[in-house]
Protein backbone atom coordinates (compact mmCIF):
# COMPACT_ATOMS: atom_id res chain seq x y z
CA UNK A 1 0.00 0.00 0.00
CA UNK A 2 0.49 3.68 -0.31
CA UNK A 3 3.01 5.17 2.53
CA UNK A 4 1.50 8.33 4.23
CA UNK A 5 3.35 10.67 2.23
CA UNK A 6 3.00 8.80 -0.77
CA UNK A 7 -0.83 9.48 -0.26
CA UNK A 8 -0.59 12.64 0.91
CA UNK A 9 1.46 13.50 -2.53
CA UNK A 10 -1.11 11.83 -4.54
CA UNK A 11 -3.76 14.52 -2.89
CA UNK A 12 -1.90 17.13 -3.62
CA UNK A 13 -0.96 15.93 -6.94
CA UNK A 14 -5.06 15.90 -7.28
CA UNK A 15 -5.38 19.44 -5.90
CA UNK A 16 -3.40 20.62 -8.92
CA UNK A 17 -5.90 18.71 -11.29
CA UNK A 18 -8.97 20.02 -9.45
CA UNK A 19 -7.89 22.96 -7.21
CA UNK A 20 -11.40 24.21 -6.25
CA UNK A 21 -12.88 20.95 -5.57
CA UNK A 22 -16.37 21.46 -4.03
CA UNK A 23 -19.82 19.45 -3.73
CA UNK A 24 -22.03 20.53 -6.51
CA UNK A 25 -24.78 20.34 -5.29
CA UNK A 26 -26.77 23.86 -4.93
CA UNK A 27 -28.37 24.92 -1.88
CA UNK A 28 -28.89 28.28 0.32
CA UNK A 29 -29.42 27.25 4.31
CA UNK A 30 -27.24 24.36 5.87
CA UNK A 31 -31.01 22.74 6.27
CA UNK A 32 -31.66 22.81 2.49
CA UNK A 33 -28.36 21.06 1.71
CA UNK A 34 -28.87 18.39 4.26
CA UNK A 35 -32.24 17.71 2.14
CA UNK A 36 -30.08 17.82 -1.16
CA UNK A 37 -27.65 14.99 -0.12
CA UNK A 38 -30.21 13.22 1.52
CA UNK A 39 -31.53 12.82 -1.85
CA UNK A 40 -28.50 12.76 -3.73
CA UNK A 41 -28.16 8.75 -2.81
CA UNK A 42 -27.93 6.47 -5.83
CA UNK A 43 -28.59 9.75 -7.51
CA UNK A 44 -26.37 12.50 -9.53
CA UNK A 45 -26.24 15.88 -7.92
CA UNK A 46 -27.31 17.47 -11.26
CA UNK A 47 -30.45 15.35 -11.07
CA UNK A 48 -31.16 16.69 -7.67
CA UNK A 49 -30.09 20.10 -8.43
CA UNK A 50 -33.01 20.44 -10.98
CA UNK A 51 -35.60 19.45 -9.08
CA UNK A 52 -33.99 21.60 -5.49
CA UNK A 53 -34.90 24.85 -6.43
CA UNK A 54 -38.95 24.02 -6.63
CA UNK A 55 -38.52 21.66 -3.65
CA UNK A 56 -36.43 24.35 -1.52
CA UNK A 57 -39.40 27.20 -2.72
CA UNK A 58 -41.95 25.00 -0.95
CA UNK A 59 -40.21 24.25 2.35
CA UNK A 60 -38.53 26.93 3.43
CA UNK A 61 -37.39 25.79 6.88
CA UNK A 62 -38.06 22.63 8.57
CA UNK A 63 -41.29 23.69 10.20
CA UNK A 64 -42.63 23.64 6.72
CA UNK A 65 -41.71 20.38 5.57
CA UNK A 66 -42.40 18.90 9.04
CA UNK A 67 -45.88 19.41 8.60
CA UNK A 68 -45.98 18.24 4.62
CA UNK A 69 -47.84 15.74 3.84
CA UNK A 70 -45.28 12.72 1.73
CA UNK A 71 -47.65 12.65 -1.40
CA UNK A 72 -47.04 16.41 -2.12
CA UNK A 73 -43.40 16.06 -2.03
CA UNK A 74 -43.13 13.03 -3.78
CA UNK A 75 -44.46 14.63 -6.42
CA UNK A 76 -41.84 17.11 -5.99
CA UNK A 77 -38.75 14.90 -6.44
CA UNK A 78 -40.20 12.27 -8.40
CA UNK A 79 -37.63 12.44 -11.26
CA UNK A 80 -35.29 11.15 -9.09
CA UNK A 81 -34.59 7.21 -8.17
CA UNK A 82 -36.18 6.57 -4.68
CA UNK A 83 -38.46 8.86 -4.23
CA UNK A 84 -41.19 7.29 -2.20
CA UNK A 85 -38.71 6.81 0.31
CA UNK A 86 -36.76 9.49 -0.05
CA UNK A 87 -39.79 11.77 0.32
CA UNK A 88 -40.92 10.20 3.64
CA UNK A 89 -36.94 10.28 4.96
CA UNK A 90 -37.20 13.89 4.20
CA UNK A 91 -40.92 14.50 5.95
CA UNK A 92 -38.93 12.95 9.19
CA UNK A 93 -35.84 13.89 9.05
CA UNK A 94 -37.50 17.56 9.37
CA UNK A 95 -40.38 16.64 11.81
CA UNK A 96 -37.07 15.14 14.16
CA UNK A 97 -35.43 18.49 13.69
CA UNK A 98 -38.08 20.35 15.28
CA UNK A 99 -38.57 18.27 17.99
CA UNK A 100 -35.53 17.09 19.14
CA UNK A 101 -33.28 20.34 17.64
CA UNK A 102 -35.66 23.63 18.00
CA UNK A 103 -35.54 23.28 14.19
CA UNK A 104 -31.67 23.80 13.59
CA UNK A 105 -29.51 21.17 11.91
CA UNK A 106 -27.14 19.53 14.50
CA UNK A 107 -23.57 19.78 13.93
CA UNK A 108 -22.12 16.44 15.61
CA UNK A 109 -22.31 13.02 13.33
CA UNK A 110 -23.95 11.35 16.12
CA UNK A 111 -26.72 13.90 16.49
CA UNK A 112 -27.14 14.02 12.29
CA UNK A 113 -27.19 10.36 11.91
CA UNK A 114 -29.79 9.99 14.49
CA UNK A 115 -32.12 11.94 12.09
CA UNK A 116 -34.10 10.21 9.17
CA UNK A 117 -32.32 9.07 6.17
CA UNK A 118 -28.94 10.09 7.76
CA UNK A 119 -25.70 7.47 7.49
CA UNK A 120 -22.32 8.00 7.91
CA UNK A 121 -21.52 9.20 4.10
CA UNK A 122 -24.55 11.95 4.40
CA UNK A 123 -23.38 13.29 8.29
CA UNK A 124 -19.80 13.22 7.10
CA UNK A 125 -20.88 15.65 3.84
CA UNK A 126 -22.96 18.35 6.00
CA UNK A 127 -20.21 18.22 8.28
CA UNK A 128 -17.61 19.22 6.14
CA UNK A 129 -19.77 21.19 3.76
CA UNK A 130 -22.03 23.32 6.76
CA UNK A 131 -20.03 23.22 9.40
CA UNK A 132 -16.16 22.90 8.28
CA UNK A 133 -15.72 20.00 10.63
CA UNK A 134 -13.20 17.75 9.04
CA UNK A 135 -14.21 14.73 7.77
CA UNK A 136 -14.07 12.11 4.91
CA UNK A 137 -16.56 11.11 3.28
CA UNK A 138 -16.85 7.72 1.58
CA UNK A 139 -18.94 7.12 -1.57
CA UNK A 140 -18.43 4.99 -4.41
CA UNK A 141 -15.46 7.40 -6.03
CA UNK A 142 -13.40 7.64 -3.35
CA UNK A 143 -13.91 4.23 -2.58
CA UNK A 144 -12.92 2.78 -6.23
CA UNK A 145 -9.68 6.13 -6.01
CA UNK A 146 -8.23 4.82 -2.86
CA UNK A 147 -8.19 0.93 -3.46
CA UNK A 148 -6.55 1.67 -7.03
CA UNK A 149 -4.34 3.48 -5.77
CA UNK A 150 -3.85 1.21 -2.94
CA UNK A 151 -4.17 3.94 -0.47
CA UNK A 152 -6.40 1.30 1.46
CA UNK A 153 -6.89 -2.24 1.97
CA UNK A 154 -8.42 -4.16 -1.34
CA UNK A 155 -10.89 -5.54 1.01
CA UNK A 156 -11.32 -2.82 3.22
CA UNK A 157 -15.14 -1.79 3.50
CA UNK A 158 -16.86 2.16 4.20
CA UNK A 159 -15.68 2.85 7.40
CA UNK A 160 -11.89 1.24 7.38
CA UNK A 161 -11.45 3.22 4.30
CA UNK A 162 -12.63 6.18 6.47
CA UNK A 163 -10.48 5.04 9.04
CA UNK A 164 -7.38 4.33 6.80
CA UNK A 165 -7.48 8.19 5.26
CA UNK A 166 -7.87 9.82 8.29
CA UNK A 167 -4.95 8.29 10.27
CA UNK A 168 -2.53 8.51 6.71
CA UNK A 169 -3.71 12.28 6.00
CA UNK A 170 -3.47 15.61 8.07
CA UNK A 171 -6.53 16.45 9.39
CA UNK A 172 -6.39 19.85 8.23
CA UNK A 173 -7.27 18.68 4.90
CA UNK A 174 -9.48 16.00 5.14
CA UNK A 175 -12.06 17.90 3.55
CA UNK A 176 -10.09 19.35 1.07
CA UNK A 177 -9.18 15.26 -0.09
CA UNK A 178 -12.40 14.24 0.16
CA UNK A 179 -13.74 16.23 -2.78
CA UNK A 180 -10.61 16.01 -4.91
CA UNK A 181 -10.86 12.19 -4.48
CA UNK A 182 -14.60 12.77 -5.65
CA UNK A 183 -13.37 14.75 -8.62
CA UNK A 184 -10.67 12.48 -9.31
CA UNK A 185 -13.28 9.53 -9.83
CA UNK A 186 -15.68 11.30 -11.89
CA UNK A 187 -13.19 12.55 -14.36
CA UNK A 188 -9.84 10.92 -14.51
CA UNK A 189 -10.24 7.77 -12.21
CA UNK A 190 -14.33 6.81 -13.76
CA UNK A 191 -15.00 2.98 -13.44
CA UNK A 192 -15.29 2.06 -17.18
CA UNK A 193 -12.69 4.14 -18.73
CA UNK A 194 -9.79 5.43 -16.48
CA UNK A 195 -7.82 8.03 -17.98
CA UNK A 196 -4.25 5.75 -17.10
CA UNK A 197 -2.43 6.76 -20.13
CA UNK A 198 -2.39 10.17 -19.48
CA UNK A 199 -2.56 10.06 -15.13
CA UNK A 200 -0.26 12.18 -13.45
CA UNK A 201 -0.07 9.25 -10.75
CA UNK A 202 0.39 6.30 -12.93
CA UNK A 203 3.79 6.09 -11.40
CA UNK A 204 2.46 5.22 -8.19
CA UNK A 205 -0.65 3.17 -9.11
CA UNK A 206 -0.33 -0.51 -9.62
CA UNK A 207 -3.56 -0.80 -11.14
CA UNK A 208 -2.75 1.89 -13.67
CA UNK A 209 0.07 0.40 -15.25
CA UNK A 210 -1.48 -2.95 -15.27
CA UNK A 211 -4.59 -1.17 -17.50
CA UNK A 212 -1.61 0.20 -19.52
CA UNK A 213 0.32 -2.92 -20.10
CA UNK A 214 -3.02 -4.82 -21.10
CA UNK A 215 -4.73 -1.91 -23.18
Amino acid sequence: MLSDEECLKAIEIMGESFPNAHSSLVADTDFHFLLAVIMSAQTTDKAVNILSPKLFETYRTPYDLAEANVADVMTLIKTIGLYRNKAKYLVACAQKIVSDFNGIVPQSRKELMSLPGVGRKTADVVMAECFGIPAIAVDTHVTRVSKRLRMVAQDADVLKIERTLMKKLPESIWIAAHFRMIYWGRYQCMARSPKCESCPLLKMCAEGKRRVRES
